[in-house]
């Protein structure tokens, strides 16, 4: 077999045989494979697709290119959750401790921002001391005593996607729906947890903003969650406004554990709730997860998570020794607040990256003072920017200049949770 043969089939609408998936990813997982020749099939893949048959193929190839972990030794059963990335989406934070008092064993495995989508491990590294690397045999201690773990993923895991997804970054690669679906699944199925849930988001802040792109990228996983027999589930998420009010590392920080202390976003709460009671009902856990939450046990594992892996959850946060107001144009009632907008100017304040190898500001980020249903005045506040550096803010204030909707009345109430599936 040779690249270039490949790269023309696909490019002329032809299916791959699974010898030739499996040639190419091992290929691109030992440099066999030259660059150019994968991003070639890549763009390939962009615009032709890839039949069912091809893409459980290409995943199972992806999978199989590295290490699976094995959890069986686990008391606990396992569920996780992976959600397709947003604006102010901090519910990894409140669900992993949440899910772990609930009694399950969840093994977030998770990433980094990039762009105006934030980064769950960047969050994390806000609190003073926390690690993300962990042993596998740390990782498995962590799950049985804790119950959670958020960690990054040893490169091990998936290598062939590590190979992939820097690819699919510099060549305009990254928005296609069987390369997004086999990237998340591949790493979650080698992971080793027996249940997934899903949390796909469609709006101006998300990946997909079409909620038909939304509901076609859940399929898909849900489809190869099946076929490597992980029992799977998606919600279809709103989030063309921001999850609750921060936007930001330790600004979402402090709002997680707000939430684990009873209080929180509503809109936060209940994203929360009706993917915990999801991943109970994989689990087969008998819990309530609102019980649980505002009983204060997911507060405990909280502080046994970060502490387990070396941070301190008293203390303090990181701030912005800089603090700008973002103010409403003239009078009315918020119908919008545009998530991409505020996510664009959580970045350009220095909460997010360019490329993955930039560094964050742990303090940084827009922190909402109005939501949709709010009346205000001209010149009321709206929103903080926080920021390390105050060259910045002009940059934020132009991302967050056209991001407000004002109208004369209310709108009905949001709908957050917008289908499941299957």
């Amino acid at each position: 077999m040779n690249a270039v043969d490949l790269i023309g089939a696909k490019r002329d609408g032809g299916e791959l045989s699974g010898e030739q998936i499996k040639w190419f990813i091992d290929g691109v997982t030992s440099g066999a494979v030259a660059s150019e020749q994968a991003a070639a099939l890549l763009m390939a893949i962009v615009w032709r697709g890839m039949a069912p048959r091809e893409l459980a193929t290409w995943t199972a190839a992806m999978i199989d290119s590295g290490r699976r972990l094995d959890l069986s030794s686990l008391s606990r059963p396992m569920v996780d959750k992976h959600s397709t990335g947003g604006v102010g989406d901090k519910v990894s934070l409140v669900l992993c401790p949440l899910m772990a008092a609930c009694g399950a064993a969840v093994p977030q495995l998770s990433g980094r921002g990039l762009g105006h989508t934030g980064g769950t491990l960047d969050k994390m590294e806000a609190i003073s001391g926390w690690q993300a690397a962990l042993s596998h045999d740390q990782f498995l201690a962590q799950l049985q005593d804790v119950g959670a773990v958020i960690a990054a993923a040893t490169a091990d895991l998936a290598p062939a996607d590590r190979v992939l997804y820097a690819l699919r970054d510099v060549t305009g690669t990254v928005a296609s729906i069987p390369l997004i679906a086999s990237s998340i699944m591949s790493k979650k199925i080698a992971e080793g947890t027996a249940g997934l849930v899903l949390d796909v988001k469609f709006g101006s802040g998300a990946f997909l903003p079409d909620p038909a792109d939304g509901e076609e990228l859940a399929r898909t996983m849900v489809g190869l969650g099946a076929a490597h027999g992980v029992d799977t589930v998606a919600l279809l998420t709103d989030m063309d406004q921001p999850l609750g009010l921060a936007a930001g590392n330790a600004l979402e920080v402090a709002e997680a554990v707000e939430t684990l202390a009873g209080g929180g976003p509503a809109d936060l709460v209940e994203v929360t709730l009706a993917l915990a009671r999801e991943m109970a009902a994989l689990a087969g856990l008998d819990a309530d997860p609102a019980e649980v939450l505002s009983g204060g046990r997911a507060m405990d594992v909280w502080r046994a998570m970060v502490a387990a892996q070396g941070g301190d959850p008293a203390a303090s946060l990181p701030t912005a020794p800089v603090v700008d107001h973002w103010t409403a144009p003239s009078d009315g009632v918020i119908s919008r607040i545009d998530a991409l907008a505020v996510g664009v100017a959580a970045w350009r304040l220095g909460a997010g990256r360019a490329h993955k190898e930039d560094a964050v500001s742990a303090a940084a980020g827009v922190r909402l003072r109005r939501l949709a249903g709010d009346r205000v005045a001209a010149g009321e506040v709206v929103a903080e920017l926080h920021t390390d550096d105050p060259s910045l803010l002009p940059a934020a204030h132009q991302a967050l200049s056209s991001a407000l909707t004002l109208a004369a009345a209310a709108a009905g109430p949001r709908r957050l949770i917008a289908s499941r599936i299957p």
